[in-house]
């Protein structure tokens, strides 16, 4: 088969050949009500277009798939209406992780949906059903290359039905659920070929995928190349409106909530109980534009961060789960790069010592027409104190946080997007105009419409109340990053400069902040990065092996001189098997140069000075299909001035589908020749997950970590006693291993969601 990017209207994904007229689907309004109950008996469907020949994207995709998928679309006045015929022509159970609602796609059965109805392919909704009726709702952010955030809830309706040959899905989306304008054509994104063929019709994008693991395949209506993931919104097809989607109309949505909690300190007499309310609203200003509004929040039916060992002198990452600040989070949280954010939602209502009460906040997001995006925030937070015991150790004034972007669509599927955040401090009402924060910067992101090239690049500047003499550089922040990937060879370029006074109050760059062990004070230092990667992809035709890959990752730091203060090199060997295990093979090499001593909980630090480390490691996951599965880590090598010895292992047995009982364990040795800063570090964390039934569910979590003495007991309950309403009862308890500074708490949270 011939190769190249265009021929005559077809685009060419590696050895596939895609004509762009193969994946249009016309959707009609149904002629008749739509019951959703998995039998698709009504005529409209008998009528309705059908999308099928899906195509493999694993464990090849170079053919058709072997189980067969066909979708059927309509509409009426309130919602989109999706059908889908599953067969299934191999004996056994399928494959389901359990009866909870947003499971791990990769990992179930299922058929699932992706909605770009601006066309942009770059944001759009997922909505996935396993075969017994378990629902997943998730956001696209970014083109979809770094999968779905499911993190994203909202009200829809869905059915299933099964057969021994076959299994029904039948999905209703409320027009309410979704943003989308409800005229969308002369989209720029349209293939010529298609649009000579729509008649000024509007147009949205999609694609369909289906997991059948009992026979290890995975398969997608428009092709996708299998170094993409099945999400990414560059490879769909179009749904064609025989006449313009109806406007939601009138879309309010009221979340009040209730919460009693008792909690109890060691340390204190007695304990305190409480009795509390609020509310979260949202509010459709138009079908692509919504407003959420939140009135004395409260987050406390939240799971706990897993915790890591830190072996590191920096602050680690974790991600937001507060569904007040998931819709459009990209819109906010995608400035910067992981390690650079100028905005990170978790600074709002977090701190080291607990939770900082929100008065108030609202958030206007989403897309003004096809081509521009507009997020707004503003959040107001109580001073608060924070004590152990009965004496008080921190008080933290009240804060008013606002968050401005705008996001410009250019050149089809990239865009230029601006943002100014602000933390402005309170003293008693009134603003403390010597306490404040500011960060404004602009950011490019660069997708060409084969999705082989992305890249970055930003610049960033912070406002801080401490003047410096060298503004531009020491206050700022730039960065540049290029990534070029095909399904034989991946490679990246990037590079990072970051001033010593880029403060961003309601950001996370951990790596500015340097601790001085020997003086107990922390450090700011400027730092350049630079992060070069290749790797190269292999295929071959075995019965056992799918992939083997190899490659180079380095990653180097400079100070503000050009100085080398550290380099880390890796080199690695990958295999993937037929099965979905894997197995990877490592070795590492790195060179610091610490500037001051640090201690990660030896006891005894690691003195000032330059280190060269090398170390072997090896990885291996066995095949996540099977109901007992495991994967196993070990690494071993020099540790500054001494050798360190480190191995996960996670063992995990599915009870399908009412139970997940897993086990993890994560261990460090560390040696020095001064016995006296020997230590052996751990965290071992037991979880259960029930479900009792699509609505019920209990996971209770444990985990026990050595570095910093500490256990803690997380134990929810969750009943969703109708759509997006639930009731949770949560204890946390969590203690030091010498029952010092212990505390407990019992929860119970009611939350009832109300449209208008």
């Amino acid at each position: 088969m011939s190769t190249g990017l265009t021929l005559c209207g077809a685009r060419l994904l590696h050895a596939v050949s895609v004509n762009e007229l193969d994946y249009v689907i016309s959707i009609s309004r149904a002629s008749g009500e739509i019951v959703i109950d998995g039998l698709m008996t009504e005529q409209a469907w008998k009528t309705a277009d059908v999308a099928k020949d899906f195509y493999q994207i694993f464990p090849t995709d170079t053919t058709y798939s072997i189980t067969k998928t066909e979708v059927k679309i309509l509409f009426d006045d309130e919602q989109l209406y999706i059908a889908a015929i599953c067969y299934d022509d191999l004996e056994g159970d399928y494959i389901i992780q359990s009866l909870k609602r947003d499971f791990s796609y990769p990992i179930s059965d299922a058929f699932a949906v992706f909605i770009d109805p601006f066309g942009d392919q770059t944001n759009g909704f997922s909505f996935a059903v396993n075969p017994l009726g378990v629902q997943r709702e998730g956001l696209i952010s970014g083109g979809g290359d770094f999968g779905v955030t499911t993190s994203w809830d909202n009200k829809w309706f869905s059915a299933v039905t099964r057969t021994e040959k076959y299994w029904i899905v039948e999905m209703a989306i409320p027009f309410k659920t979704i943003r989308y304008a409800a005229e969308t054509t002369g989209n720029p994104n349209v293939h010529p070929d298609v649009k000579a063929k729509l008649d000024n019709k509007t147009v949205w994008r999609i694609n369909f995928s289906r997991n059948d693991l009992k026979r290890n395949e995975a398969s997608s209506w428009y092709p996708v190349p299998k170094n993409f993931n099945v999400a990414s919104l560059i490879f769909t097809g179009y749904l064609v409106w025989n006449e313009p989607p109806p406007k939601a109309g009138s879309n309010i949505s009221i979340i009040p909530y209730a919460i009693a909690s008792s909690n109890n300190y060691t340390e204190a007499v007695g304990g305190e109980s409480s009795l509390n309310a609020g509310f979260d609203a949202k509010i459709a200003v138009s079908s692509s534009l919504n407003l959420d509004l939140t009135i004395n929040p409260d987050f406390s039916q939240v799971e706990v961060d897993q915790q890591i060992i830190n072996l590191t002198n920096f602050s680690l990452f974790f991600p937001e789960k507060r569904q007040f600040f998931i819709e459009n989070s990209d819109l906010f949280s995608n400035h910067g790069f992981r390690q650079i954010r100028p905005f990170f939602s978790r600074r709002i209502g977090l701190s080291d010592n607990g939770p900082i009460p929100i008065l108030a906040g609202a958030r206007l997001s989403g897309n003004l027409n096809k081509n521009w995006r507009v997020g707004l925030m503003n959040i107001q937070t109580e001073g608060t104190s924070f004590s152990e015991g009965t004496d008080e150790v921190t008080r933290v004034k009240s804060q008013n946080y606002s968050v401005i972007t705008l996001q410009r669509q250019v050149f089809g599927t990239s865009s230029l997007s601006g943002i100014f955040v602000n933390r402005q401090s309170f003293d008693n009402y009134n603003i403390n105009y010597t306490d404040f924060n500011r960060v404004a910067g602009l950011d490019f992101n660069l997708v060409t419409k084969d999705n082989k090239w992305q890249g970055k690049a930003f610049y960033h500047q912070s406002f801080n109340p401490v003047k410096t003499e060298n503004v531009l550089s020491e206050q700022s922040a730039n960065a540049t990053w290029l990534m070029y990937s095909t399904k034989k060879v991946f490679t990246m370029w990037n590079h990072e400069y970051v001033g010593k006074n880029y403060i961003t109050d309601v950001g996370f760059v951990p790596r500015l902040e340097n601790y001085d062990y020997d003086n107990d004070t922390t450090v700011r230092l400027s730092y350049w990065r630079f992060e070069p990667m290749f790797f190269y992809n292999m295929y071959p035709k075995s019965k056992y092996i799918n992939q083997f890959s190899t490659g180079l990752y380095a990653s180097i730091y400079l100070d503000s001189a050009l100085g080398l203060t550290e380099s880390f090199l890796k080199y690695k060997f990958e295999i993937k098997f037929q099965n979905t295990a894997f197995m990877e093979l490592a070795y590492n090499n790195s060179f610091i140069e610490l500037p001051f001593s640090f201690d990660f909980g030896s006891g005894d630090p690691v003195l000032a000075g330059a280190y060269n480390n090398s170390s072997g490691s090896l990885v291996y996951r066995s095949d996540i299909r099977k109901k007992l599965h495991y994967a196993a880590y070990i690494e071993y090598g020099s540790f500054y001035s001494g050798t360190k010895l480190s191995y996960v292992a996670d063992i995990g047995f599915r009870k399908q589908p009412w139970g997940i009982f897993s086990i993890s364990y994560n261990r460090s040795d560390i040696r020095f020749s001064n016995p006296n800063g020997n230590s052996s570090l751990a965290l071992i964390g037991p979880k259960i997950e029930l479900s009792f039934s699509k609505s019920l569910f209990f996971t209770t979590f444990i985990q026990y970590n050595t570095q910093q003495d500490n256990v803690n007991i997380n134990t929810r309950l969750q009943w969703r006693f109708r759509p997006m309403s639930d009731i949770y009862i949560v204890y946390t308890d969590n203690y030091q291993t010498d029952f010092t500074g212990s505390y407990r708490a019992i929860v119970l949270k009611f939350i009832y969601w109300i449209n208008i």
